[in-house]
């Protein structure tokens, strides 16, 4: 080939498209659940007006600010998390490990704003160091969180958090930080799918200095 001659890129992968315009809501809502993977869930304690404690699993759930250090999660529709937290102002979000996959997935289960998700599901509770409400007495991690605000978005809500304390296992500490390999953290897939956390991969990021020092950084990441 001469250097004149054109170079033909290798052919993209064939796609399917989808448009949220021109789809049924719940059928592009499936489309983003499967794609936005996997998702941590915070299992969200909350306590009602009437003193109803209520257990739920919501996997649209991330931090939000570090200082201060705020999370979030997304209540879709005005579920019991939303109601009781917009009315008490506190709430707690325990870590959904592992060995309690049946637990998590029952306390989903949409029981009545009456009824105690955590006692139909076995789910023990334990008291919290710095809210009223309970959290997940065998979760290795819990935040213990006050109401920051909440923002409207269409049909849902997204609820912040400000964490006033964070309880963790001591043995699952190390270092100074909770470890991943004591937490085993379960985490939300598209449909009914679910994940563990499989195989843990460790690698430092690259300062520019660094990767201008050193071109073989580039040539490699870039399989020149």
């Amino acid at each position: 080939m001469s250097q004149d001659e054109p170079v033909t890129p290798p052919a993209s992968a064939p796609r399917v498209h989808f448009d949220p315009a021109e789809m049924e809501v719940r059928a592009f809502y499936r489309i983003l659940n499967s794609v936005v993977v996997p998702r941590p869930i915070a299992w969200v304690c909350s306590r009602s007006a009437d003193g109803v404690v209520n257990l739920a699993p919501h996997s649209f759930y991330t931090v939000a600010c570090v200082d201060p250090p705020v999370v979030q999660f997304t209540s879709v529709g005005r579920k019991d998390s939303l109601r009781n937290v917009e009315a008490t102002g506190e709430f707690t979000i325990s870590l959904t490990p592992e060995n309690l996959f049946e637990q998590v997935n029952a306390t989903g289960t949409d029981f009545p704003p009456g009824l105690s998700e955590a006692e139909h599901a076995g789910v023990r509770l334990e008291p919290s160091e710095r809210v009223s409400v309970p959290r997940v007495a065998e979760s290795p991690v819990a935040l213990e969180c006050v109401l920051h605000s909440t923002l409207r978005l269409g049909d849902s809500t997204v609820v912040l958090g400000r964490v006033l304390h964070a309880a963790v296992w001591e043995t699952a500490v190390r270092d100074g930080r909770p470890r991943i390999e004591h937490l085993k953290p379960l985490a939300r897939l598209g449909g009914n799918e679910w994940s563990t956390i499989g195989e843990v991969k460790e690698i430092a990021r690259i300062p520019y200095r660094t990767w201008t020092d050193d071109p073989s950084i580039g040539e490699r990441v870039r399989g020149d």
